[in-house]
Order: structure tokens, then C-alpha cells, then sequence
């Protein structure tokens, strides 16, 4: 009896301390939604690589709305659909142009109209090039009037041949209108001019006993309208030789082993030379070597299994490279890696099994693809130096060429705060052994 009560005691505690965490959701101040066109979004559409979306809100009502799309001065008109969403303070109407049958090589322009009013004139193109590139972040979660967008544009502009962008999930602070109004600003000219893909993060989610996306995700992330498997936000799209598989690792067990499930049977059936999964929960975790067990165990054999090349993570804002050594201590795929360009650092443990680790500063990575080799090569947001750098041969072996790049490891702790302390010690022990 006397140990039922402590336990009872303990776990009232426990919740009392962890409550807000668990269950304590930002109240969503109430807005009010454009009478014209916003929030337009490029993504990939869900026909293979010559498909597109576009989406974006206007007003709180359905409306006739469409998008029009010129190429070689012929301008086509294609219907939108729309629904309306409530959200906990306010409702808007969201809308999604499909198109089909792209022409690589091929620019085109579009604009898009709801109810008569028009929305600004925007382009893209479709690469012709055999080879596939582009640029992946982990956490953005900007704060409000943050710098995203400053440091997305200026990533762009020094990679000009990167084709698209991928998010390994919370593209967003908490799921609420504000902060969506700030992932936007985050990808404004960016957003509208090259796909975006992102995975979906805890952020992403309302808080509670069982976790909850509001359906408005989807419908500005409008490939998951018709990829969601169940509940499940998955998907998978082939680029040339690259095909990627978009997982949502946030969720319950039960969630999980469906996506395992869709995981395996894609592997199965993939014929491509790189593939490459995107998730927000690390696999292998720099913040604690029991975290994210449960997503490990569902599909770290499965990638294994499949020759999955390269392993796209976030969650644990910092940067961290890991590889596979086979039993000739060759160092082989897969590549798990970690990576953020949020404003938040934390704290991390400094595991062996590691090759590259990096806190205090933001990061963003490119993918190169061809038929001969997957590149990857990451980046200081912020000064844009080249910070890790490796090469994966066709056979599966990875080229380090990361290792000799200084590791830049800097926390400034909390005055009188325990943890942060005991975090700038390990970082002094750590710095001290490499040195060694």
C-alpha cells in the first residue's frame, strides 16, 4: 500500500512538472483571413516528377477559383479545388491547382484567381538536367519577424543549381495562424519559384493524449492529400536516379508500424540508384542513446535492408553526421545525418558513434545525385563555410570528406543553470579528447 502511494505520488509529480509539455498548447489569437490571394505554395504534385501543386488561402468562403498557367505564350486555365478549415480562433478557405504533364526544360508562369481577384505572377521551370540536387534543412521554426528567409535566399544564392527544397519537419513554430503567417514570410519569392517538401514534426501538432495534425497542413503541404496512407503523412516521389521517402515519425506505435509497412513495400519496388528518407526523429539520437527507440526499431532494418543511401533528420537542433562501418571497417551506407536552422540550440551528448558533431550555429545541406555518386555537402547558415563534405559511390561506400573540416562546437550557458553548466563541461572534455 505504502509503495502504491509513493508511486502515485511520484507520477502526480511527474505530470504536474511535465504537464505543459506534454499537453499545453499555445492559445491561437483570432485572425482574420485575405479577401485576396495569399500564402501561395509550389510543391510537387503526387503524378511523378512532371507534376506540381499550388496552393494557397483566400477568405473564409468557397469561391470560383483557378489557376492560370502560361508557357510559350499559351496560357491555360485549370480549375482549383477548395475547402474551408476551422482552426481553434479562425477559418479559411484553402485552395489546390494540380498540374500535370510538365515538359522538363520547359518555364512557365502562373498566377492564380479566387472569387475575380488575382494573385501576383510567379514562374518556375523544370530541370532537363540528368542530375538532381537540392537543398535540405532540419527545423526552421522561426520566431516571429525571424530570419529565414534571409538565410534560405542567401543558401539559394549560393547553390544556383539546386532544384527544390526539403524540411525534415517543424517548417513551422506551433500550428497556429501567426506562425504560419511567418513560414511564409520565411519562404517568400522561395516558396513560390521551387518545390517545397517537407516532412511533418512534433511543432507540427496539436498536443494532447494522441497527438493531432489539423487537417490545414495538408492542405498547404498538398502532396499529402492524396499520399496519406490512413492517418499517416507519407510520401514518396522519383527524381532521375533519386527517389525519397517521406516518413512522419511523430506519431503512436500503432501509426508507426502502418508506415513501416508502406516503407517496405516502396524499398521493395524501387528501382532507384539513391534513396533517401526524410524524418524528423533521428534514429540514431545525439541527445540520448535510449531516444526515438520505438522509430528505430520500426525502420532502421528496413533501410538498412534496402540500401536506403542517405538517412535526412531534425529534431535535436544541432548538427551531427553519422556512418555505417562493415565488418572490414570500410565505412558504407547508410548515412544518417542531423541537421536545424532554428533559432533554438540544445543541448546534446557527444557519442562515439558519431563522426561530426556542431552546435551554436544553424546549418543547411545540398544533395547531389547522378547515376555515379550521391554527394553531400553542409553548411553554416549563417557564414555559408563548408562545414562537412562526403562522397557515396555507387557500390555503397562513403568517402569522408568531412573529417578533416574543424568541428565548431559553441553553447553559452544559463548563469546559475545546472544542466547548462554540466553541458559546457562535456563540450570541454569533448573539445579536450579530439584534441588528443
Amino acid at each position: 500500500m505504502l509503495v502504491a502511494g509513493v508511486v502515485l505520488i511520484g507520477v502526480g509529480i511527474l505530470c504536474a512538472v511535465r504537464w505543459n509539455v506534454w499537453f499545453g498548447n499555445i492559445p491561437e489569437p483570432p485572425y482574420t483571413t485575405s479577401l485576396t490571394p495569399q500564402r501561395l505554395l509550389l510543391t510537387f504534385g503526387n503524378d511523378g516528377s512532371d507534376s506540381r501543386h499550388v496552393s494557397w488561402s483566400c477568405g473564409e468562403t468557397l469561391q470560383p477559383s483557378f489557376l492560370e498557367l502560361l508557357t510559350d505564350s499559351t496560357t491555360t486555365r485549370i480549375d482549383a479545388e477548395g475547402e474551408v478549415f476551422a482552426s481553434r480562433a479562425g477559418k479559411a478557405a484553402y485552395y489546390v491547382a494540380r498540374l500535370h504533364h510538365l515538359q522538363p526544360g520547359k518555364s512557365y508562369a502562373y498566377r492564380v484567381c479566387t472569387n475575380g481577384q488575382y494573385s501576383n505572377w510567379h514562374s518556375f521551370s523544370l530541370s532537363s538536367q540528368h542530375r538532381t540536387s537540392f537543398l535540405y534543412v532540419g527545423d526552421v521554426q522561426d520566431t516571429i519577424a525571424g530570419i529565414a528567409n534571409q538565410l534560405l535566399r542567401s543558401a539559394f544564392r549560393h547553390h544556383p543549381d539546386a532544384q527544390f527544397l526539403v524540411c525534415g519537419g517543424d517548417l513551422t513554430e506551433r500550428p497556429i495562424d501567426a506562425y504560419w503567417q511567418e513560414t511564409f514570410r520565411g519562404l517568400d519569392s522561395i516558396g513560390q519559384s521551387m518545390p517545397v517538401l517537407t516532412a511533418t514534426g512534433n511543432h507540427d501538432y496539436l498536443k494532447g493524449l494522441i497527438y493531432k495534425l489539423e487537417r490545414r497542413f495538408s492542405l498547404v503541404h498538398s502532396y499529402f492529400l492524396d499520399s496519406m496512407v490512413g492517418e499517416n503523412q507519407v510520401y514518396t516521389l522519383r527524381l532521375g536516379d533519386v527517389q525519397l521517402f517521406v516518413l512522419d515519425s511523430n506519431r503512436e506505435f500503432f501509426y508507426l508500424y502502418t508506415q513501416r509497412t508502406w516503407l517496405q513495400q516502396q524499398l521493395a519496388s524501387s528501382t532507384a540508384q539513391w534513396k533517401i528518407v526524410v524524418l524528423h526523429h533521428p534514429l540514431y539520437s545525439i541527445r540520448g542513446k535510449n531516444n526515438n527507440l520505438i522509430q528505430r526499431w520500426m525502420f532502421d532494418d528496413l533501410i538498412r535492408e534496402y540500401g536506403v543511401a542517405l538517412v535526412l533528420q531534425a529534431h535535436e537542433h544541432a548538427y551531427a553526421r553519422m556512418t555505417v562501418h562493415d565488418d572490414n571497417n570500410h565505412t558504407v551506407t547508410p548515412v544518417y545525418t542531423v541537421s536545424h536552422l532554428s533559432p533554438k540550440n540544445y543541448r546534446i551528448e557527444f557519442s562515439d558513434m558519431f563522426d561530426k558533431f556542431g552546435s551554436g550555429s544553424r546549418y543547411y545541406q545540398q544533395i547531389q545525385a547522378d547515376n555515379d555518386q550521391l554527394t553531400l555537402t553542409a553548411y553554416d547558415a549563417v557564414t555559408h563555410a563548408l562545414y562537412d563534405s562526403l562522397v557515396i559511390t555507387r557500390q555503397g561506400q562513403v568517402l569522408d570528406y568531412g573529417s578533416s573540416i574543424p568541428e565548431v562546437i559553441e553553447f553559452t550557458p544559463v548563469p546559475g543553470n545546472k544542466k547548462d553548466a554540466q553541458f559546457a563541461e562535456r563540450i570541454k572534455r569533448y573539445k579536450l579528447r579530439m584534441k588528443n
